[in-house]
């Protein structure tokens, strides 16, 4: 069975992968690692790189080789995804598929790409948002409590820095809705009936931008933006009955 590679989300850490490793890893080898800055990631250091989400594909890269591998399904939940896109851009030939969750292929628009600038600001200056204020735009509103506590601990490790180099870094991404249509490789798109951030539709125009066949879209009812922690048992399924049809 091949390799399977996911990446967190903004503002977590692997951790938000949690409730579905033991799913996920009883099908296939599975590697959920720390992106740079987060978790137990690689520090940003003193003098942080400019802000480049290729930066933290080549890492992942960097992970796999490592670990003798030299092709994986490369997938991630939202900013995760971008990196998985990211690594598809600068390393093709180590990517045997994608499982782009709660994403989009393309940029910002201005506004968003403004208002991340904004907030890369703020943090700069030590103002974050904290607790529940953090993680209330990315999960459905009627979330279990236990949920809602786990990832806002989880976003309140992440360092000030760490989300304003973050914020640019996103705000930088190209658009990689021709790279996805290009990729010649099979596609899962994962996206919660009740994504306010990416919505279904989002999903939807990302999957008719994909390479015909190949691609799968699959909706979880009644969850929001993080998929993997809101829905663990429709995630894990979705991604295990995938690999065993495409690999």
């Amino acid at each position: 069975m091949v390799t399977l590679v996911l990446l967190h989300a903004f503002p977590f850490d692997s951790r938000l992968f949690d409730a579905v490793h033991p799913a996920l890893a009883a099908a296939t080898t599975v590697f959920t690692p720390d992106l740079r800055g987060f978790g137990a990631g690689p520090a940003l250091g003193d003098s942080a790189p400019d802000p480049d989400l290729g930066l933290l594909a080549d890492d992942v890269v960097a992970a796999l080789d490592a670990a003798d591998v030299d092709r994986a399904v490369v997938g991630g939940v939202s900013m995760g995804g971008y990196v998985a896109l990211a690594l598809l851009r600068r390393h093709p030939e180590r990517v045997a598929g994608l499982v782009l969750a709660d994403t989009r292929s393309g940029p910002d628009a201005p506004a968003a790409a403004q208002r991340r600038h904004e907030v890369a600001a703020a943090a700069d200056r030590g103002e974050v948002a904290a607790g529940r204020a953090a993680i209330a735009p990315l999960i459905a509103d009627d979330a279990p409590a236990n949920v809602r506590e786990r990832l806002a601990g989880i976003a309140g490790d992440v360092p000030p820095e760490t989300i304003a180099w973050a914020q640019r870094a996103m705000a930088a991404r190209p658009d990689s809705t021709p790279l996805l249509a290009a990729a010649g490789v099979p596609v899962l798109i994962i996206v919660g009936e009740r994504d306010a951030v990416t919505p279904p539709q989002v999903a939807r125009d990302m999957a008719a931008a994909s390479t015909g066949d190949l691609v799968e879209l699959v909706e979880l009812p009644g969850v929001g933006h993080l998929t993997p922690a809101e829905d663990p048992d429709g995630f894990a399924a979705a991604v295990t009955g995938w690999l065993s049809r495409r690999f």
